[in-house]
């Protein structure tokens, strides 16, 4: 199902429903002005009553909405910490492969956590980009696991490949996670409900007060407003890359950080002695 509001930046999203909410007011209070000759107290009270209903709906459901946005936020954000735990534990077993591929196996982790890197910050909807560092990550992950595939066959009884082998595996393995995290949006139809329940909220709410024959008050139009922004808050939590509410990509720099610091080191021939430490919760 393609996810047309997800193209939408979540501020024009916002100031849309604020517009439109404030329109369906206005246009409920008018309808409801001529209703109010017409209109009795009990008709009035029964008015009220659905009101309140309504509203006790809308809470319900941007309740509902906003804990499937924040549980999708932090899904992506642990995924970024175990995505860098795999990518420092691979690293750091490079050096139990045989010692004419260690070189080739470090350049080609450092190749690779710069990419990562540089796709974390890749907004979603720019689409040929994303599908081009993709695929490269693709190759990279393919000529790690060879690597690995070429270590076990210098000796097929040596464990220690095997473990470099397993680490390999772990990161594709967390990466497949992590972007199916990032795929992972609140569904669009609810979105939808919620907006048509705003819209609906907002116009029963004019008419009530055009009933009782004074325009909406300047509380009203403050309850509207914060509605609007929690909204908002919930449509930015799940674009984990724009927008104001992002998720950290820190585990991912510091570790980039790490592995250039050795790499310049063994380059220079002052290997130190500690690795990267893997990042933990």
């Amino acid at each position: 199902m393609n996810e047309y509001l997800y193209e939408i930046p979540s501020l024009f999203i916002a100031l849309g429903l604020l517009v439109s909410m404030l329109l369906a007011m206005e246009l409920g209070y008018r309808i409801g002005l001529r209703r109010k000759e017409v209109t009795s107290e009990v008709s009035k009270e029964h008015i009220n009553a659905i009101q309140g209903s309504i509203l006790g709906i809308l809470a319900l459901l941007i309740g509902f909405t906003f804990s499937l946005s924040l549980q999708r936020y932090d899904t992506r954000t642990d995924a970024v910490i175990e995505e860098a735990n795999a990518i420092s534990t691979a690293y750091m077993r490079i050096q139990l492969l045989p010692a004419a591929l260690q070189k080739a196996a470090r350049d080609t982790m450092r190749e690779y956590i710069d990419l990562r890197v540089i796709t974390s910050h890749l907004a979603m909807t720019n689409h040929e980009e994303r599908k081009n560092q993709l695929a490269r990550t693709a190759e990279l992950q393919a000529k790690l696991w060879d690597y690995a595939r070429q270590g076990i066959e210098v000796d097929p009884n040596m464990y220690p490949p095997t473990m470099f082998a397993e680490s390999v595996n772990g990161l594709i393995e967390h990466f497949r996670t992590r972007n199916a995290a990032l795929d992972n949006h609140v569904p669009e139809l609810v979105l939808l409900l919620l907006h048509g329940t705003l819209l609906m909220s907002g116009a029963i709410v004019g008419f009530s007060t055009g009933v009782a024959g004074h325009r909406p008050s300047l509380v009203t139009h403050v309850m509207v407003l914060l509605i609007v922004v929690l909204v908002f808050i919930i449509i930015d939590l799940d674009r984990p890359r724009r927008g104001f509410i992002r998720v950290s990509q820190a585990s991912l720099i510091e570790l980039q950080s790490s592995i250039h610091a050795q790499m310049d080191a063994i380059s220079t021939q002052t290997v130190p002695k500690a690795s990267p430490v893997p990042i933990r919760k």
